[in-house]
């Protein structure tokens, strides 16, 4: 009998925290009561995420959002993020996902979920016009702004470990990376290529051109782990709004007549 008493009470433990974990993983059902969802949104890289002359948010990103509340018929509130902080803001419950130019990486998979691909984010390197940079080997000698945290980051980091005497200068957003292009602090860069033209369109004179794609990154949705509802939701969008044209449509409005992979349409 007290076999019998210790297994039923066991056996009611593991029914409770069973409903407590059901209870945890139904952030769909979360966002539909309170009728908005908090999107985490890089506002400060241009064209997935900036403020235009009126001091709006747009971008692929802004856009791709708006989409995704309409969507589920709820509000959008747009919360600004950089690359350091999405993870932190997604895992600590300040947003209910994140799509702020998110490449999936199997680093990032370890912590947080994903989204089916709804982008693309290709990571380049640029320098100035003269200058014969192929790939890693050439940038021995180099110093390179790049943004802390980001796939940039890591890229470079991973690609050039082996390269002597290469200098990478980390900025904490964005925007502080660009600058130091823009003003002559630093001639490399790796970043998304959307933030080369960007550079030239803001600051005319800087010298800096196209050097070589380091990699190309789909890129998805953020959303916490063990949510399969909300991802389940988030997915049935992303195939919905490829199939439509929409996402393209949006992808092509803000990468100057650019589509998105052929693959990813399909």
């Amino acid at each position: 009998m007290q076999t019998l008493k210790h297994f039923s009470q066991a056996a009611l433990c593991v029914l409770a925290l069973a409903c407590a974990a059901g209870a945890q993983a139904n952030q769909l059902e979360d966002i539909q009561k309170k009728g908005e969802i908090t999107i985490g949104v890089d506002i400060s890289a241009p064209p997935y995420g900036m403020v235009d002359e009126n001091a709006k948010q747009t971008g692929f990103d802004i856009d791709a959002a708006r989409l995704l509340a309409e969507s589920l018929g709820v509000k959008l509130v747009v919360v600004p993020v950089t690359g350091p902080t999405r993870v932190q803001f997604l895992r600590t419950k300040k947003v209910d996902a994140i799509m702020a130019s998110f490449s999936i990486t199997e680093e990032r998979k370890k912590v947080i979920d994903f989204s089916d691909p709804y982008g693309v984010v290709p990571v380049v390197v640029g320098g100035p016009a003269s200058e014969k940079i192929e790939g890693p080997r050439d940038l021995s000698g180099k110093a390179i702004a790049v943004t802390r945290g980001t796939t940039s980051d890591k890229i470079i980091t991973d690609s050039t470990k082996d390269v002597p005497d290469v200098t990478i200068v980390r900025y904490q957003d964005d925007a502080t990376t660009n600058t130091a292009v823009m003003t002559g602090q630093q001639k490399y860069i790796v970043a998304a290529s959307s933030v080369l033209p960007e550079i030239k369109k803001t600051s005319p004179n800087t010298d800096i051109a196209f050097k070589y794609t380091a990699v190309s990154f789909p890129m998805g949705v953020g959303i916490r782990q063990n949510e399969p509802e909300f991802k389940a939701r988030v997915n049935e969008w992303v195939a919905a709004n490829l199939k439509n044209g929409k996402l393209n449509g949006i992808y092509q409005k803000y990468f100057f007549g650019q589509s998105l992979p052929e693959e990813m349409l399909k």
